[in-house]
C-alpha cells in the first residue's frame, strides 16, 4: 500500500527544497564581480557597487587604477576583493602596465586584470604579448592576474594567441566575451592551465549557462539585476524574501 506523506512532512519538504535553491543562488553570486571600472563611474556609484558586493558576497569589485584605495576603505572587513583594470587601452607600454599593476597592489587590490596590447595581438606578434604578460605577472606579486580578450575585434584566432601568451606568462586566468561558444573555446584551448572568466553578463540565466560552460567568473555592470533574477528564478523571491 502506497504511503501518503502528510502536510506537515511535504511543508517541511518544500521547506528543504527551498533553502537548497537558496543555497544554490548564494554560491552563484560569489562567481559574480562588480564591474564598476567604466569612465562614467562616480564615488556613490563606486561605493554603491562596494557595498551591493559586500550585501551578496560578490568575489570582487572591477575598478579603474584612480578607484582602487576608495574601493579598499569601501570594502573594508569584506571577503570581497578588489579587482583592478591594468593597461587602459591596451596599446600603453609594457612599463607604464608595470607601475600600474605595483600600485594598485600597494593599494589594496587583490586581482590584476591586464588589458594587452592588441595591435600586438592581432599582428600575431605572441612574443611581445608574452613578455607583457610575464612583467605584469611578476609587478603583480602573488595577485590573480587576469589577461582580458573581451575586445569584440578579437576571432577566436586572436582569442587562441591569448591564451597561449597568458599561459607562457604565468597568468592565472584568461576573460572572454560572455557568449557560450568563446567560454567553450577557451577552455579548450587553455586545457586545465588556466582559468576562464566571461564579462559582459546581463542576466542571472545567461550567468548560469556560462558557469555551467567552464566559467569560474563573470563580470557584470548590472550585479543587482543578476542578483534580483538569479533569487526569482531559483528561489522565487528576492533576496529580502518578497515574493516575485
Amino acid at each position: 500500500m502506497e504511503r501518503t506523506i502528510s502536510e506537515a512532512e511535504a511543508a517541511e519538504f518544500e521547506e528543504f527544497q527551498r533553502t537548497r535553491r537558496e543555497a544554490e543562488a548564494e554560491l552563484t553570486l560569489k562567481k559574480l564581480q562588480v564591474d564598476v571600472s567604466h569612465r562614467e563611474t562616480d564615488r556613490h556609484s563606486l561605493y554603491a557597487a562596494c557595498d551591493f558586493a559586500k550585501k551578496i558576497g560578490a568575489f570582487s569589485v572591477t575598478v579603474s587604477p584612480v578607484n582602487v584605495s576608495a574601493a579598499r576603505r569601501r570594502l573594508n572587513g569584506s571577503p570581497s576583493m578588489i579587482c583592478c583594470n591594468v593597461g587602459g587601452t591596451g596599446e600603453s607600454l609594457v612599463s607604464v602596465k608595470q607601475k600600474e599593476a605595483k600600485r594598485a597592489v600597494s593599494q589594496g587590490a587583490k586581482v590584476i586584470r591586464l588589458v594587452p596590447c592588441y595591435s600586438a595581438l592581432f599582428g600575431g606578434n605572441t612574443g611581445y604579448l608574452k613578455r607583457e604578460v610575464k612583467k605584469v605577472r611578476r609587478a603583480a606579486k602573488k595577485c590573480r592576474v587576469v589577461l582580458s580578450l573581451d575586445d569584440h575585434a578579437l576571432s577566436k584566432e586572436d582569442i587562441e594567441r591569448g591564451v597561449a601568451a597568458a599561459v607562457e606568462g604565468k597568468a592565472d586566468a584568461v576573460s572572454v566575451r560572455g557568449e557560450t561558444d568563446l567560454v567553450l573555446f577557451a577552455v579548450r584551448c587553455s586545457a586545465g592551465r588556466l582559468s576562464v572568466e566571461a564579462s559582459g553578463v546581463e542576466n542571472a540565466e545567461q550567468m548560469r549557462v556560462l558557469l555551467r560552460s567552464g566559467t569560474e567568473y563573470v563580470l557584470t555592470s548590472n550585479a543587482e539585476h543578476v542578483s534580483e533574477e538569479l533569487y526569482k528564478l531559483l528561489v522565487g523571491t528576492d533576496r529580502d524574501g518578497d515574493a516575485s
